[in-house]
């Protein structure tokens, strides 16, 4: 990837090179796609028919090109390097233009390029970029200037994309947090009572056998067998693709778990198969216990 230093000296190289110029318009300027343009933009004012002229604003028009694949302009080289660079996002701030006179009826256009500036790195709110910046001058026939164009544009470089939030989100609460916590560390815990020492999942406020509210967890050790199961297939359900596998994991610390199995298909999966739990990133922020196969 090409530094930042580099593209300095690159853009040195290419305002070194003046004026560049391109191939003439493929057309003169011509009558039929003045009245389009007229038209087009709701200009009513009858000079330019009349009197056999553009409009200034058109002189973009006569030389417009589609993307020739090996341009090696000025400004192509530059925007090839700052998105080989990672400078791939653009946004256009000003285009300032100057009208030295008329186009007339018949007249073949010639743009000539000038590259002038690379300023940067700088940050701004969409990133950090360059801001780069060219002329663009059209000449007439004998190599009048008719009109010229400063753009501007800001090369950036786009924020990663964050992972789209999975939607189905577990709920976290005191009782459960402890757990969420575990799985972001790669551990299957289970709570425990802090008393008797009773084993239960789901977790809850309070121990089943001595009714004890204090607390603890142990952590399993992430192997289990299907205790049952069903295939979801019908209705669709946000963030997954039917078919798939809804578990009871039993665990032999005591106590059973829903899950996914995933990791083969779903025809393959039956009471008794022997699982091991792994850990899904499912967003950016959630990550869920799911259960694959293991040899018995």
């Amino acid at each position: 990837m090409t530094g930042d230093g580099e593209l300095r000296e690159l853009a040195a190289k290419q305002a070194a090179l003046g004026e560049v110029a391109g191939a003439p318009a493929a057309d003169p300027v011509n009558v039929p796609m003045i009245r389009h343009w007229l038209s087009a933009m709701g200009d009513a004012n009858p000079v330019y028919l009349d009197t056999g002229v553009a409009p200034p604003a058109m002189a973009q028009v006569w030389t417009m090109q589609a993307p020739v694949s090996g341009d090696r302009s000025p400004v192509n080289v530059m925007m090839t390097a700052l998105d080989a660079a990672g400078y791939t996002g653009v946004v256009a701030t000003n285009c300032e233009q100057t009208y030295h006179r008329y186009a007339r009826v018949g007249e073949l256009l010639t743009p000539a390029t000038r590259f002038t500036d690379l300023a940067g790195p700088k940050r701004t709110a969409l990133g950090v970029g360059f801001f780069a910046t060219w002329v663009i001058t059209w000449y007439a026939d004998a190599g009048e200037p008719v009109a010229e164009m400063l753009f501007r544009v800001l090369k950036f470089r786009p924020p990663e994309k964050r992972a789209e939030p999975y939607p189905l989100r577990p709920a976290v609460n005191r009782d459960t947090a402890f757990f969420w916590e575990g799985v972001r560390r790669g551990e299957l815990r289970v709570q425990s009572c802090a008393d008797c020492g009773e084993l239960r999942h789901p977790p809850g406020p309070m121990c089943p056998r001595c009714h004890s509210v204090n607390r603890a967890h142990v952590v399993a050790g992430g192997e289990g067998v299907v205790y049952s199961y069903v295939v979801h297939h019908h209705p669709p359900v946000p963030g997954r693709e039917t078919p798939f596998v809804v578990a009871v994991v039993e665990l032999p610390e005591g106590v059973r778990i829903v899950g996914n199995v995933v990791g083969c298909p779903p025809e393959s999966v039956d009471v008794g198969m022997p699982v091991r739990v792994t850990y899904r990133p499912m967003d950016d922020e959630l990550v869920l216990p799911v259960w694959t196969p293991r040899e018995s």
